[in-house]
């Protein structure tokens, strides 16, 4: 069974890790040509020293001497580590829920196989998983001439941050029906350790007691590259075990198929509102969309309240500028809400794709085949999902901007940031849409290559958050929608790459449209 996992999982596994490998050699290659002296790094440490800087990247260690390690372990680490539980969650769920959801685990079990091996099957794969990406993190580092212990350390918090969330990922299997739900539960647990360690980092910039109940800063804390300590890799490895335990104890109490909890039984007939294609995506995409909205509009009061930290730091910091992206530094708390707003934004750009891929989740599933032949016609079928999918997306957008208004105005007293804020988040719906439109695209031109939308994801991801670090050259840059979006509202609103960003967008669509028409559906 490990075999087969192994197998199915091969291109993946490759994928993540070559991935890895080049993220982390490409990050230190041009790291090292940005800032090639000891007086760039440390304007480097001082343009990091205030609150949104920390809760963006974590502890602002060897601030006073900060060498290319210690930028390495104070900006990079955090985000590769995040790859790691990413993936494990994402490989976990993969391997146990979505396998029971299909129905395919109940044909593995039937055959004369424990009733633990599929999950320890899958728990393997992931483990296997993480120490592919643990030595090509250590590869790349060796490779790029860092230091081997520690570089072998980072490789190991790599995976054991993996592993952890990988666990976090098998209990949540547990209680719920389906896989995005588990899915959706682990990747909330690996928000909340996020806004913890943050929080923490932001109290004391060395880590508070906050900052010790999150995973990741138990892989921050080994101090890489800075002041190296192992111990606290042994939480990792504990809190993993622990939670592995929890997960058998809770596959023990339900059954094959069944959450923690069996759903409650449905009406015996539908309501009017789910005969339509619009209806029948809302009670397929709504929870989720209102589950994540949830969860960015706490994100974004908790960055939005940084706001007051930043006054007065701009006569101690002149680069200051160069964090935010933007030229003008006269009113800083409009720059650091355009900037916070610019980064949260990567969520429903995440969203609108997975909104998208849905459907091609339901096609595999022979349901689309059941909507169609109750007259429904493929186009309506698609104009009615990508409808909801795009209503939501803004709805979602908008309640990002409400909630860094929100956290801005608490902390300034002035109620005006609310509405400008909000206003200000309906720039990125263009570019939000134009990702959706590349996964309509390749859903109804190359169905099976439909994933490949999450590519332009994860490139956006890298660009808003790691791109000013990087020194990104102008084309990489430029893949990213979000690059063509104003950053408002420090900046002006130009309406040309707004338009354009949305022509694209209706011309991509199309293409799907058309591809779905011409293709089979699957059955």
């Amino acid at each position: 069974m490990l075999r087969l996992f192994l197998r199915v999982d091969r291109v993946r596994i490759i994928v993540w890790t070559l991935a890895f490998a080049v993220l982390v050699a490409g990050s230190v290659a041009s790291l090292e040509v940005t800032y090639p002296t000891p007086e760039s790094l440390q304007a480097r440490a001082a343009l990091l020293s205030n609150p949104s800087a920390v809760m963006m990247t974590g502890p602002l260690f060897a601030a006073d001497n900060y060498t290319f390690g210690a930028m390495l372990a104070n900006e990079l680490a955090l985000y590769i580590y995040l790859a790691a539980a990413i993936m494990s969650v994402l490989l976990v769920v993969r391997h146990t829920r979505a396998e029971e959801e299909s129905g395919r685990l109940e044909l593995l079990r039937a055959l004369p196989v424990g009733r633990f091996a599929p999950a320890t099957a899958a728990l393997v794969t992931v483990a296997l998983a993480n120490l592919a990406v643990a030595v090509a993190v250590v590869a790349a580092l060796t490779g790029t001439g860092m230091a081997v212990v520690d570089s072998a350390a980072m490789g190991l918090a790599t995976a054991l941050t993996g592993l952890v969330f990988g666990a976090v990922a098998a209990v949540t299997a547990q209680l719920t029906e389906h896989a995005r739900t588990a899915s959706g539960l682990a990747m909330g647990v690996l928000a909340v350790a996020f806004i913890v360690r943050g929080v923490g980092d932001v109290i004391d910039n060395q880590g508070s007691w906050l900052s010790w109940f999150s995973p990741l800063a138990w892989a921050q804390q080994t101090r890489v590259f800075v002041d190296l300590r192992w111990w606290p890799l042994a939480l990792s490895a504990v809190a993993t075990l622990l939670l592995l335990v929890l997960a058998v104890v809770l596959a023990q109490r339900r059954d094959l198929g069944a959450g923690l909890r069996p759903a409650r039984p449905g009406p015996a007939s539908a309501s009017s509102s789910l005969l339509s294609p619009a209806g029948l995506a809302r009670r397929l995409v709504s929870g989720t969309f209102l589950g994540w909205a949830i969860g960015l509009f706490l994100f974004a009061i908790a960055f939005g309240a940084l706001a007051n930290s930043l006054e007065g730091m701009i006569e101690e910091i002149p680069d200051l500028g160069e964090w935010f992206g933007v030229a003008d530094l006269d009113d800083l708390t409009t720059s650091f809400a355009s900037a916070m707003l610019s980064f949260l934004v990567i969520g429903p750009v995440a969203l609108v794709v997975s909104g998208v891929l849905r459907l091609r989740t339901e096609e595999e599933a022979g349901r689309v085949e059941a909507v169609l032949v109750t007259g429904s016609s493929r186009p309506r079928l698609l104009a009615g999902w990508l409808a909801v999918v795009a209503v939501e997306t803004v709805l979602v957008l908008l309640t990002l901007g409400l909630g860094v208004g929100i956290g801005v105005a608490a902390v300034t007293g002035d109620g005006s940031w609310v509405g400008r804020l909000a206003a200000a988040s309906l720039a990125y719906v263009p570019a939000v849409l134009l990702v959706g439109a590349v996964a309509v695209a390749l859903y109804g031109l190359v169905p099976r290559a439909a994933a490949l939308a999450w590519v332009l994801v994860v490139w956006v991801a890298i660009v808003g958050f790691l791109g000013s670090l990087l020194d990104l050259p102008g084309w990489a840059a430029d893949l990213s929608p979000l690059s063509h979006t104003p950053l408002v509202p420090a900046g002006e609103l130009e309406a040309a790459p707004l338009l354009i960003m949305l022509a694209v967008a209706a011309a991509l669509a199309t293409a799907g449209f058309l591809g779905l028409r011409r293709r089979d559906v699957v059955s």
